[in-house]
């Protein structure tokens, strides 16, 4: 009977401890979170991603743009070109809704959209991570043959 106790005791406690971290995964009560009007960004098809005029420059960490290469989003503040396993650098993302928020789960960009030419009509939530920034996004296009085109619909600071 004592050992059943301890069994039910230390169970109670790992669903308390779970539970408390899962909370604080997403605890976004000191985040800032964009519900502004709606911004539109467009890359057009082998445009220079160095241009600022190619960047949707969000804050100064993160400036969004796509190479020319047929590779996904990166980070021009941060990194050079696309890399398929953490472009782009400084953000996490999540498919869902704002008003999801607490319950989304965020990943890499590639994690969570799959291919990237897949990701045209998703509402993705952007976290901005040095920023602590949310954002409303969703893609409308994506140029494929390695163009280098995008086009989404974002929410902006209020």
């Amino acid at each position: 009977m004592k050992f059943k106790i301890q069994y039910q005791i230390l169970i109670i406690l790992f669903f308390i401890s779970c539970s408390e971290v899962n909370e604080e995964l997403n605890n976004t009560n000191t985040s800032t979170i964009w519900n502004g009007t709606s911004v539109t960004f467009e890359k057009l098809d082998e445009a220079d991603p160095t241009l600022e005029a190619n960047q949707d420059r969000l804050t100064s960490n993160v400036w969004i743009t796509r190479g020319n290469n047929g590779g996904q989003i990166y980070n021009i503040a941060k990194e050079n070109s696309s890399d398929k396993d953490n472009s782009p650098i400084g953000t996490e993302w999540a498919l869902g809704t704002i008003d999801e928020i607490e319950t989304l789960s965020f990943n890499k960009f590639r994690i969570a959209v799959g291919e990237p030419k897949n990701v045209v009509d998703k509402a993705l939530v952007l976290h901005l991570i040095e920023d602590d920034i949310y954002l409303s996004i969703k893609f409308s296009s994506w140029s494929n043959g390695q163009k280098g085109g995008f086009l989404y619909t974002r929410s902006s600071p209020n």
